[in-house]
């Protein structure tokens, strides 16, 4: 059993006393800003609830004390060191068959409730102030009358939602070595793949029964976004391609739309800040996933065109 006394903890980082902590924490669910961004569609949009200054340093404090306690499954790759979305396209590489699940509304799913029993399954042991603090602390209210849940947005929530799904990653390993298939979970996105076609086993439903054993209704399956993928098809893994000779790519009409814009760009027809700045951060992601595309786009435009562009710093 581990004892955790994290108000404790905070009031040695911020010396105001545990009572006027505990009472600043109970404030915090209704200190949040809220604003849309699009999600990776295009269309529709994600609302993100960013805690107020104070909040985050009080919940960046708690997560000094929690990282070396909470567990994170290895095979959880959003949000952790040395871990990204090409380590977690690159497990399914060699696979020639995918299945792609979504989680509806993950982070609002989360509860006060179901993060307290996370801390009693781990052996953790919480004072009743600590129990009040958490249930507080880490948690957005976006109507007063409405149910406290984690926020996209706040430093503690990617940590804490993994956390959550610890039990959840190893269940499912479990199973899925039965049937020698690969598994990986990127934030809501899981994926699972082969080199055998394993559709019959009809994976979908032992995955909502065991999100059903850990969470009850609180986490569950988007089936609007199950997608089961051969490699007949184009296979992509969190926004990574992966290729019929086992390997990743950011695909073909990228690569050519990005070759487009790099030639504007030189003869100077890419002139919108704004746009400059988005094949910036696009040509970063390519060369992240395939650090050799640098060099060919280097001799057919020019090695000054492409530094000029990834040094690119709006006025």
């Amino acid at each position: 059993m581990i004892e955790l006394n994290l108000l404790k903890s905070l009031n040695t980082d911020f010396p105001l006393g545990e009572d006027n902590i505990l009472s600043f924490a109970r404030t915090a669910p209704h200190r949040y800003k809220t604003y849309e961004i699009l999600k990776r569609d295009g269309v529709s949009k994600r609302k993100i609830a960013q805690p107020s200054k104070e909040v985050k340093l009080l919940q960046r404090s708690a997560l000094k004390v929690l990282e070396p306690i909470l567990p994170v499954h290895p095979l959880a790759f959003a949000y952790t060191k040395a871990r990204s979305i090409k380590h977690n396209a690159l497990i399914h590489k060699e696979s020639k068959f995918i299945l792609k699940l979504d989680l509806t509304n993950f982070f609002n799913s989360i509860t006060p409730k179901l993060l307290l029993e996370k801390f009693h399954t781990a052996n953790i042991s919480l004072t009743h102030n600590d129990q009040d603090l958490i249930s507080h602390l880490f948690f957005w209210k976006e109507k007063r009358n409405e149910s406290p849940k984690l926020s996209v947005g706040a430093p503690s929530s990617p940590l804490l939602s993994n956390f959550i799904m610890y039990n959840f990653d190893t269940k499912v390993i479990k199973k899925k070595k039965k049937n020698g298939c690969l598994y990986s979970r990127y934030a809501d996105d899981i994926t699972i793949s082969s080199t055998e076609n394993f559709y019959q086993l009809n994976l979908p439903f032992i995955i909502a029964k065991i999100l059903r054993e850990e969470f009850g209704e609180s986490i569950t399956l988007n089936n609007t976004k199950t997608k089961y993928i051969s490699s007949a098809y184009r296979r992509q893994v969190t926004g990574v391609i992966l290729t019929n000779d086992q390997d990743i790519s950011i695909g073909h009409r990228k690569k050519r739309l990005l070759s487009s814009k790099i030639h504007h760009f030189k003869i100077q027809r890419l002139l919108d800040p704004n746009e400059i700045q988005k094949l910036k951060g696009e040509l970063a992601f390519a060369f992240y996933i395939k650090p050799e595309l640098r060099k060919k786009f280097e001799i057919k435009y020019g090695q000054n065109t492409i530094t000029k562009i990834l040094k690119y710093k709006r006025l």
